[in-house]
């Protein structure tokens, strides 16, 4: 079991990031969330397979057709156990 938080900067907000994201997590079995932060780039917490975990960051490096991701920070956290893959805030 790996657990990330990742920090996505870049043109990410108004892109369908977070649907996109939540799509992939979904078909890769990885649980977790996603949410757009107050300045511009978008948070997600990670937790899964190893293997499913490291594809889903490598996806995260590009996002979805009209995404310009500039840079994903990756820093290791605790399994908070989440249960399914969430798209949070509005």
């Amino acid at each position: 079991m790996r657990s990330v938080d990742l920090r996505i900067q870049g043109r990410v907000q108004g892109v369908f990031y977070r649907a996109s994201t939540t799509r992939e997590a979904d078909r890769l079995g990885v649980r977790g969330w996603v949410r757009n932060e107050p300045d511009g780039s978008v948070a997600a917490h990670l937790e899964g397979e190893p293997d499913a975990v490291a594809e889903l960051i490598s996806w995260c490096g590009h996002g979805p057709p009209g995404a310009r991701v500039e840079r994903v920070d990756v820093e290791d956290s605790a399994p908070t156990g989440a249960a399914g893959f969430t798209t949070l805030g509005g």
